[in-house]
């Protein structure tokens, strides 16, 4: 491991008062091929707001890391059942949440991603059947989806809808 990759970070549940820090990742997890970042307030938007605006609800799971060294978040991973009438990007049914998840720029590439995805799949694997996500096909964090058993199940335009469904005894997600 680089030198730059090396530092210590914890995982946490995500409470109440972490809401502006999951404002921060929705922003952050808004995937713009060219590189050029959209205004901020796009976040504020109904289409996207829904998937941090009063967290809390009984459903909501999440996980943040947490830089152990500064003390600050650096990531977070989030599920939120969201029902048809208020479905979101990688809506599949009113059972299934909805995955979101980012880490800070100065922090990705570090394997912080695959540890709060896996985390947080593996806490709410006993709730949900299955966990969906929307992702631009041209997207890097594709491939963690993948290896982490997501598997696409519809497109809309550049987006496609991934599903992962709960492993079963004597059967693995691919």
């Amino acid at each position: 491991m680089t030198e730059r990759n090396r530092f210590d970070y914890f995982i946490r549940k995500i409470a109440s008062p972490d809401e502006p820090f999951l404002w921060e990742m929705l922003y952050q997890a808004i995937y713009v091929p060219d590189g050029s970042p959209p205004p901020r307030d796009i976040v504020n938007s109904p289409e996207l707001g829904r998937y941090v605006r009063g967290w809390g609800h009984v459903d909501d799971a999440g996980l943040l890391a947490v830089d152990a060294e500064a003390r600050k978040p650096i990531g977070a991973a989030w599920l939120r059942l969201l029902t048809r009438d208020d479905a979101g990007y990688g809506y599949t049914d009113d059972e299934t949440p909805e995955l979101s998840m980012a880490v800070l720029p100065e922090y990705r590439g570090r394997g912080v991603g695959t540890v709060l995805l896996t985390s947080l799949l593996e806490e709410t694997e006993a709730v949900y059947e299955a966990v969906s996500l929307s992702v631009s096909a041209g997207n890097p964090a594709m491939r963690l989806y993948v290896r982490a058993g997501f598997e696409v199940v519809g497109n809309t335009g550049t987006s496609l809808t991934m599903k992962r469904r709960r492993a079963r005894p004597g059967r693995e997600n691919p």
